[in-house]
Parts: structure tokens; sequence; C-alpha cells
């Protein structure tokens, strides 16, 4: 069983991910799932900065 896993990753991690989308769409809607896929997105731009830039490394650590 874990190498069929190994071997399907991609695959599965593909239609785990459409079914996301998919029950998004259809439960708020494009807009929102529009606005939530952008907010996600400069979330993770923020956080990709700030681990970069090490700007709050002094205050967690």
């Amino acid at each position: 069983m874990p190498e069929l896993l190994r071997i399907y990753r991609w695959p599965i991690i593909g239609g785990t991910t459409g079914l996301v989308l998919a029950l998004l769409l259809l439960t708020i809607g494009f807009w929102k799932t529009l606005v939530l896929f952008i907010l996600v997105g400069l979330g993770i731009a923020a956080g990709l900065y700030l681990s970069q830039t090490g700007l709050l490394d002094d205050y967690f650590n």
C-alpha cells in the first residue's frame, strides 16, 4: 500500500485539491473562493518574505 501511495502521489494530491476546490465553489461560491485563494496566497507570500529576511526572528527567539 505505501508503494501505491508513493507511485500515485501526484494524482492523489491533484484529485484532493480538485475536490476541495469543487466543494468550496459549490458551498461558498466563485467570488468568495477567489478571495479566499488570494488571501491565502498573500499570507504565504508574507510568510516566505518574513522567513527569508529574518525580520521577526529577534522577537520570537
